[in-house]
């Protein structure tokens, strides 16, 4: 069964005989029995849009049924998003700075990090961490299963895929396999008491994403992207993705915002400059903050010393630590 309005209805019936030298087959009484028999859909048309909008609900409830419920992490209390809808533009280590910023803000409040990039975890490398998860006694916790423990450095736990499979073996797996690394990631780790979890998302808008997003309750996204016009492409599509699944955006960080020249301190926007400001203004959102192109920040990255915790005086580090603040102040507006 067909639905369309009143006005649309009558202007179908027009074109279409209207090579048929017919008047209009909107008739009454009668004359009824003269239309053609070419109409092979009972069609039902309205005049109120309240029966469009009733049919709107019935279908938004149908397709709620198949989604799964939300269920929170254990012992977390918000979990933050960072993501990038194209590789290379700085999201992991954004990530890492972002949660070290956030303890280097205010040490009371405990972070972790998930790194759910299931094919290119860079956590490891950017906590400079290594070893295999301990497992916890599921008969202490009262859990169905044994739990992981994540690996620890500068107080942060850390949970990779990169802590279970070796350095430079390729994750050759098809989309179920992930989301159950994904879900084993998510609920098996003893994560004890965390005030936020900043999740490492995989770039672009896909499997992954939309796993973590229906199924655990997100207090935000922050998005990453240089101000090249292909990168903010990619990351408006990221900022869509969330909203379509109603995970507020918090704000868009603009990374590799600037050069400046280490000898003359000439400056230099090598991607572009406020791309990522115009695109925040399209989007209705805030820019967190920007984080210069700067060498220390690849050499300490590259070292497994991130910036926030090796050169915290450093103007660099600086710049993290206004996005932790940003990140926070957007939390507090939205649980306010």
């Amino acid at each position: 069964m067909a639905h369309c309005s009143y006005s649309k209805f009558s202007h179908l019936l027009k074109l279409t005989t209207a090579n048929l030298n017919k008047p209009t087959l909107l008739r009454t009484g009668r004359d009824i029995q003269h239309a053609p028999q070419r109409c092979k859909y009972f069609i039902r048309f309205h005049k109120t849009s309240g029966s469009e909008r009733s049919l709107q609900e019935r279908q938004k409830q149908h397709m709620a049924r198949g989604l799964p419920k939300q269920k929170p992490i254990a012992g977390v209390k918000q979990v933050i998003v960072v993501a990038s809808g194209k590789g290379g533009v700085g999201k992991s280590t954004t990530a890492v700075n972002l949660a070290l910023g956030l303890t280097a803000n205010d040490p009371s409040k405990t972070v972790g990090i998930l790194d759910a990039d299931v094919y290119g975890p860079s956590v490891p490398k950017l906590m400079s961490l290594k070893g295999n998860p301990e497992l916890t006694d599921s008969r202490r916790h009262r859990s169905e299963y044994n739990l992981m423990r994540p690996l620890m450095n500068f107080g942060i736990p850390c949970m990779s895929m990169g802590f279970l499979v070796e350095d430079v073996a390729p994750i050759v797996w098809r989309g179920l396999m992930v989301m159950s690394a994904i879900e084993k990631l998510l609920r098996q780790v003893d994560w004890g008491l965390l005030d936020y979890l900043v999740i490492d998302m995989p770039p672009g808008t896909g499997d992954v994403q939309l796993s973590i997003t229906q199924n655990v309750p997100i207090a935000g996204a922050v998005i990453v992207s240089t101000p090249q016009d292909i990168a903010l492409l990619d990351a408006r599509r990221g900022a869509e993705m969330f909203r379509k699944v109603n995970v507020p955006v918090l704000g868009i960080v603009q990374n590799m915002s600037v050069f400046q020249c280490p000898k003359c301190n000439h400056q230099t926007h090598i991607f572009g400059a406020d791309g990522a400001r115009a695109l925040a203004d399209t989007l209705g959102v805030q820019v967190l903050g920007d984080i210069p192109l700067h060498l220390s920040i690849r050499e300490m990255s590259d070292r497994g010393q991130p910036v926030v915790v090796s050169s915290p005086d450093s103007p660099e580090a600086e710049a993290y630590r206004k996005v932790a603040t940003a990140v926070v102040q957007r939390l507090e507006e939205l649980s306010g």
